[in-house]
């Protein structure tokens, strides 16, 4: 080959490289991560989703790339965000929480969805059965309607004189409410419930209100992502009103309040990104159950209840999973 020949195959390939790596970026899987809450308060839990994916050989950056849709707390937002992944057909959907699963189902039949919801999918219409789902959608069922009642036991335990109890609900997310659980229990112990709704900070504020209002002895704190959001305001004002409460995740625990009963969400968000892996590795999610999270924890904060002047019973105690002192 000529010296001048050679030289214009090297130019006419170097010329070729940047279209290579352009078509190369164009060419990486678009997950979709669609989520109720603010990304502030779920670092934690995105770390385990790229974690999981990590495990079956995609990372963030490399060979996939995440684009994040967060609601802030505003279900509302959802239908538009998720009809906004649809235009951008990404390769797989990712959603936290029961009402951005259902904004996903709602915008697409095609596009794989992953989804983490705290009712029965099936009730809801989300996939035809657990063991195989069916149409575009799998992921995760955790334990929420059914602990309800559990948490409500729990304060009777500690609180075995108390004759009134409230229930904290996000009312635009009725499907992730445990409320239909809690009167149940309520009833058969024989405890007046009052149901408080709150979807924004200042109703919060406004539910404390009305518990002290109410006479309440204590609150149970619904599973629910704006809630989950706002622990901070929520675990303060629990604090100064000296409410008792009990909420879902330990994350309310940690950050001053008094118990928990629920699951473990990191773990959980870690699963979700092992199933997402898989469907761009070419698995059906028709193919792949619905992952029933059945593992819960009790968590209790000594030192919170020390402040209320509370005793928990050696009961009690004895069957927490973990004791913050």
């Amino acid at each position: 080959m000529r010296r001048r020949d050679f030289m214009e195959a090297i130019a006419g390939s170097a010329a070729g490289w940047p279209l290579a790596a352009r078509a190369q970026r164009a060419a990486m899987p678009v997950i979709g991560f669609l989520h109720g809450a603010s990304s502030a308060r779920y670092e934690p839990m995105v770390t385990s989703f790229r974690q999981g994916l990590k495990e079956t050989g995609y990372v963030d950056g490399q060979n996939v790339a995440i684009e994040f849709r967060w609601a802030e707390g505003h279900y509302d937002r959802l239908p538009a965000m998720a009809a906004d992944f649809v235009r951008r057909q990404v390769a797989v959907i990712v959603t936290g929480g029961t009402p951005a699963a259902l904004a996903a189902k709602a915008a697409t039949s095609t596009i794989p969805i992953v989804i983490l919801v705290g009712v029965d999918p099936v009730q809801v219409d989300l996939v035809g059965s657990l063991n195989r789902p069916g149409g575009n959608v799998t992921g995760s069922a955790i334990l929420t309607v059914e602990l309800g009642a559990k948490k409500l036991e729990l304060l009777h335990e500690l609180l075995p004189t108390a004759t009134a109890i409230a229930l904290l609900v996000n009312p635009t997310n009725i499907l992730a409410s445990e409320t239909k659980g809690v009167q149940d229990a309520a009833r058969l112990l024989r405890l007046h419930l009052h149901v408080l709704n709150a979807s924004t900070e200042s109703q919060i504020d406004a539910a404390f209100g009305a518990l002290v209002e109410l006479r309440a002895a204590a609150l149970i704190v619904s599973v629910d992502s704006f809630l989950f959001n706002s622990r901070d305001q929520i675990v303060a004002l629990a604090a100064r009103y000296a409410v008792p409460a009990v909420y879902g995740a330990r994350d309310f625990v940690s950050a001053g309040g008094l118990m928990s009963y629920g699951t473990d969400l990191v773990d959980i968000y870690r699963q979700s990104g092992v199933y997402a892996g898989k469907i761009l590795k070419g698995a059906r999610p028709a193919d792949l159950p619905i992952q029933q999270v059945t593992k819960v924890a009790l968590v209790i904060n000594l030192k919170t209840a020390k402040t209320l002047g509370l005793t928990f019973p050696t009961t009690l105690l004895g069957r927490a999973d973990e004791v913050i002192e």
